[in-house]
């Protein structure tokens, strides 16, 4: 199991890749190691609750 600092810093990585406006193969590559580690902690269910939950509100604000 991967530490939470080493997710938090490929996140501000990520944050600021975005930030900048340059989201090439380099910042896409960690950004896609990001989902793999926060896959692997303890904030998974959370963030896939959160995510089912923003999609359920979006479907039924589209109905």
């Amino acid at each position: 199991m991967l530490s939470l600092s080493f997710v938090v810093v490929l996140t501000v990585i990520v944050v600021l890749l975005l930030r900048t406006g340059h989201l090439r193969i380099g910042p896409a590559l960690a950004a896609l190691l990001l989902g793999f580690c926060l896959a692997s902690t303890a904030a998974a269910p959370t963030i896939n609750h959160l995510l089912a939950t923003c999609a359920s509100a979006l479907s039924k604000l589209a109905a």
